[in-house]
This record gives C-alpha cells, structure tokens and sequence, in this order.
C-alpha cells in the first residue's frame, strides 16, 4: 500500500459515538443490522448499516460506545441510507469485531 502523508491522514473524519438504537436489517443481501449513533451535539445522531451479525446482536449494542468515519458522503445501502462507516477488523473466521475506545470517553470526540 501506498505511504499517504500526515495531511492526508488528518481528512479522514474517525468519532467516537454511542450507539442508541440497532435493528435487524433484513432487506441487506448480506446480513447485517441497522444502527442510529449518537455522536454529540456537533455531529448528532447518525443511522448506518453494518455487516456485524457474527459477534453482534441489536441489543448488546444498545450503549456502545464506536468508531466510525463520519465524513464520508450518504451511501444508500437498499432502504437505508447510510450515513458513516462503521469500523471494525475481521477476525480469523471473517467476522466483524467492532473497534472501540477502552473507556468511556465523549460522543464526537475526534480520533487522533
């Protein structure tokens, strides 16, 4: 992969958010769940869909606290209209785990 410089790294919008509401998504052709993620009063709450249905369910992400890339432009994903990029790392199997700070930290705090 190509190095990129500092600068470059900086136009990657990465927050911290906590996930409010998730749903099942059962229109996605692969599965997935629909999420709603508050990230504080700048950005607010934001809806998106994830392929996480491996370790995940709707409720135990109900007070989660994510990361995601928020500056990306609305992708429409089926009925849904996602907003930002969930992130997450593929596990040996190819399940999504989700990344997130250790401790509680603000909603819209900007990764650094």
């Amino acid at each position: 992969m190509a190095e990129i410089g500092f600068d470059d790294f900086l136009k990657v919008d990465i927050r911290v958010g906590t996930v409010v509401r998730a749903e099942p998504f059962p229109e996605a052709r692969k599965p997935a769940l629909k999420l709603w993620i508050d990230f504080g009063p700048e950005i607010g709450e934001k809806k998106t869909s994830a392929q996480i249905t491996d370790h995940y369910t709707p409720e135990s992400l109900v007070g989660r606290q994510v990361l995601a890339v928020v500056n990306f432009p609305p992708r429409q994903i089926g009925p849904v209209k996602s907003e930002v990029l969930t992130l997450g790392l593929s596990d040996p199997s190819g399940g999504i785990v989700l990344i997130a700070p250790d401790q509680q930290v603000p909603n819209g705090a900007r990764m650094h």
